[in-house]
């Protein structure tokens, strides 16, 4: 993205006339900025030039805010795919309103959109520090999820007559998109409505932020897959272990648990083209002279090999051909058409990944991303999502969030490691 195009300017609902309640924190101050270059020749470039650096929001508390936290009502509602970590941001949320503010209500949308929706008759959920005080230890989200968007005026009419100050919406980028929308036609009808994103993807694919919430409990997860398949394949003579896991679009989780995991011969990732051929030989090779291999495959990883996907899903996503399955079926018929035995066991983790409770470092990642998304919540940002970079949390507009897809840069630090730790050529093609 060019520098022109980095906007990173949040949204306001107004002036900020409240004192906060909140006591004993360290309050950050409006105007207070995170760096967005991440290297000293970038930001002295900028220098150079006259140009102060593109710069973003730092999140956390401010002195004076924008609601009335006894007069307040929120709303929470979580989209898409299961993740590590959702109940876990779903307490953090409650916990901080609740306690910190002094909020009195609190109201849980059910099956996503869905429960904006009247259509579908979701009844919300009261969200108290009583009724969420465990749920962390849950995988899952107790607000159930749904994909695929719904009317944006019928949402924006369900907030408006309950009275709803804040939405807090958990989800990726589809989910993120929706409250694009809903924040937009809030200014639209000159709404005081605020529309605050916590960003939920297990793939790390959505732009300007660095790690998101249950990536990490993924990975761990993960790395216990790779070694059941190198288990597998080093118990039989000529054993292929093959283990599918998340990465429609990119390859991090892949290429993380391969760096975790230094078993792995070949990874192959949506950002890196390769042919069955070009497979299919280096494997040949590394099963003459160690007998045993292990393959790592993202979800999204050689598309262009499957026959062409006929539908989408509700979200408008295309729906992807099964790539682990296609390999495994493709590996076995090329070694039996050459007369070689081998023994190939085929791991596809993925739903018990995402159904997961998060670890230690998610669930401390979760409650600090839902604490700074209330404080920008109570201090009238709208339109944005919480975030975090250079080990800072941030504020970044949705549009920017949205722009485009993070992914592996193939002549990157990340790439250049997996392909030292597997040792597989960089050209599978």
């Amino acid at each position: 993205m060019g520098e022109a195009a980095l906007d990173f300017a949040v949204a306001r609902l107004g002036e900020c006339r409240i004192r906060s309640p909140l006591a004993q924190v360290k309050f950050v101050e409006d105007d207070a900025r995170v760096v967005y270059p991440a290297s000293l020749a970038e930001i002295k470039h900028y220098f150079q030039t006259g140009q102060e650096p593109p710069a973003l929001e730092q999140a956390g508390p401010r002195e004076r805010i924008f609601f009335d936290p006894g007069r307040l009502k929120c709303g929470v509602v979580t989209c898409g795919g299961l993740c590590p970590g959702l109940n876990d941001v779903i307490r953090a949320i409650t916990l901080t309103l609740f306690r910190q503010y002094g909020v009195k209500q609190v109201l849980g949308f059910r099956y996503g959109y869905e429960g904006l929706s009247p259509r579908f008759g979701h009844a919300p959920l009261e969200l108290t520090p009583e009724s969420v005080g465990g749920i962390h230890e849950m995988g899952g989200t107790i607000l159930g999820s749904s994909r695929g968007p719904q009317d944006v005026g019928a949402m924006v009419d369900t907030l408006n007559h309950l009275n709803i100050g804040i939405l807090f919406a958990i989800g990726g980028d589809g989910t993120l998109r929706g409250a694009q929308a809903i924040a937009r036609e809030m200014v639209r009808r000159g709404l005081k409505i605020g529309v605050i994103g916590i960003p939920k993807t297990i793939d790390n694919d959505i732009s300007f932020i660095q790690t998101s919430f249950g990536f990490d409990t993924a990975g761990s997860e993960a790395r216990r897959a790779i070694c059941a398949a190198h288990s597998e394949a080093m118990g039989a003579r000529n054993g292929i272990g093959l283990v599918k896991l998340m990465g429609r679009d990119s390859g991090f989780i892949a290429a993380y648990a391969v760096l975790a995991n230094n078993q792995v011969n070949f990874c192959l990732v949506p950002e890196i083209a390769f042919t069955l051929k070009g497979l299919l030989k280096p494997l040949e090779e590394r099963l003459a002279e160690k007998g045993h291999a292990v393959i790592v495959v993202a979800e999204g990883a050689g598309q262009d090999l499957l026959a062409e996907a006929a539908d989408r899903d509700e979200s408008g996503n295309i729906r992807f051909g099964d790539i682990g399955l296609f390999l495994r079926d493709r590996i076995r018929a090329h070694f039996t058409q050459s007369g070689s035995q081998v023994e190939l066991k085929y791991i596809d983790p993925s739903y018990t990944i995402r159904s997961l409770a998060a670890n230690a470092r998610d669930s401390a990642f979760c409650l600090l991303l839902g604490q700074n998304a209330v404080h920008a919540g109570m201090a009238g940002k709208t339109d944005m999502v919480v975030s975090n970079w250079h080990q800072r949390f941030i504020h970044v507009p949705i549009a920017m969030a949205v722009s485009q897809r993070n992914r592996l840069d193939p002549e990157g630090w990340i790439w250049s490691s997996v392909l030292a730790t597997t040792g597989q050529p960089r050209n599978l093609r």
